[in-house]
């Protein structure tokens, strides 16, 4: 979630005092502690929604967001830190209010889980979000399927109940972690590209329940039928339900034109109209194939690089027998027309990138990329003959 700066600055005082006064204030009935999820709006950052836990004392009118998104883009090399899994989030506090107007100027929902908590339970909750405010507990290592916005609230809840919640079971639904990022990205084909690039074959294996509360909207819906067993009895978990925010109007932006399937269908397109003119001229044309084989290594380096993320499904990603680094080395052996044994190993890679297609759901239009490369062999040995 993007960095509420103007009111983080100004609460940065507060920080310190908040986190010794908070746990003297939760020993009453009038403490409130509720699960906020925010439902998605078009921004990248904010296309799998947002989770906090909202504190709120109705005696004396203390309401604050306790807010585990915080990041500081700006933090040097943030771009190369995220991409080995390396960024680094934290918790802060928001009023309320102010953080609701965020959401409501982006059109999106705010709803809130009140939990139906005792007191003693209110009063362990308040003493762990204190605890985790302190400076040399507030940042922590971010992982977007295993530990995030709405993992740290709902650890935090589980761990402070008298006893322990159990969540309605949905045995049926078990989609793949691809799948379901999938779901948030309906008409926004260029990020379901850039994830679906970069996620390994781990991220085409089955999810159960728990797995599936990386989500806020599942998580939100995991609460709303969950409920607390505790030597007292049975009791919901959840014993209200408002909205805090009603949805809005959201403003979608123009992204590129076409799509990443029209993008391959037209250079599929590209690639017949050149093989055809090289067929007439009996010449292949070499710049056509150092700036495939150019597209092709840049690509997989970063492919490559991947591997040795600390995100654990980018690794064991089955498109590096398509894109790899491999083709950087052979560009001028091709461009020289010196002979070379690089379209054998790119013809062994694309019979290996269609077996590995049984276990990984490749990005949209890898296969047709695949074709087109496929034409450059076939077009290489009609004129080497």
């Amino acid at each position: 979630m993007k960095r509420f700066n103007q009111y983080i600055k100004r609460f940065f005082v507060c920080l310190a005092a908040m986190a010794t006064a908070l746990p003297g204030l939760a020993q009453t009935d009038s403490i409130e502690i509720g699960l906020i999820t925010c439902s998605p709006h078009e921004e990248v950052y904010s296309l799998y929604g947002h989770s906090a836990l909202r504190y709120h004392d109705l005696r004396t009118g203390e309401d604050i967001v306790f807010n585990y998104g915080i990041f500081n883009f700006e933090k040097p090399h943030f771009v190369l830190r995220f991409v080995f899994g390396l960024t680094d989030y934290e918790l802060g506090i928001v009023p309320t209010k102010p953080f609701c107007d965020y959401y409501r100027k982006w059109g999106s929902q705010v709803s809130e889980q009140m939990l139906n908590l005792t007191a003693d339970e209110k009063n362990r909750i308040t003493q762990a979000l204190a605890e985790n405010l302190r400076p040399e507990n507030k940042v922590y290592r971010y992982n977007y399927f295993y530990d995030n916005c709405s993992t740290r609230p709902r650890d935090i809840i589980e761990r402070c109940v008298s006893g322990k919640i159990e969540y309605a079971e949905r045995p049926d639904y078990t989609p793949t972690y691809r799948e379901l990022i999938h779901d948030h990205t309906q008409g926004h084909p260029w990020a379901r590209f850039g994830n679906d690039m970069l996620l390994g074959v781990k991220a085409d294996m089955k999810t159960d329940m728990r797995q599936q509360e990386f989500l806020p909207e599942h998580l939100m819906a995991d609460f709303d039928g969950a409920a607390i067993m505790s030597d007292d009895g049975r009791r919901p978990l959840v014993s209200q339900k408002r909205t805090l925010v009603e949805p809005g109007v959201q403003i979608v932006e123009k992204e590129f034109p076409l799509s990443p399937m029209q993008c391959a269908v037209v250079l599929l397109g590209v690639s017949c109209l050149i093989a055809a003119a090289e067929w007439r001229r009996h010449r292949t044309f070499v710049l056509w194939d150092g700036l495939l084989m150019l597209l092709q290594g840049l690509s997989g380096c970063i492919i490559l690089v991947m591997f040795f993320s600390q995100h654990p499904t980018t690794s064991t990603n089955l498109l590096i027998t398509l894109l790899n680094p491999l083709p950087l080395f052979f560009i001028p052996q091709v461009l020289r027309r010196q002979h070379t044994r690089w379209w054998l190993l790119l013809f062994v890679g694309i019979i290996l990138f269609f077996i590995g297609g049984i276990w990984q759901d490749y990005a949209e239009g890898m296969e047709i990329l695949a074709l087109s490369l496929l034409i450059r062999i076939v077009s290489h040995r009609y004129n080497d003959k």
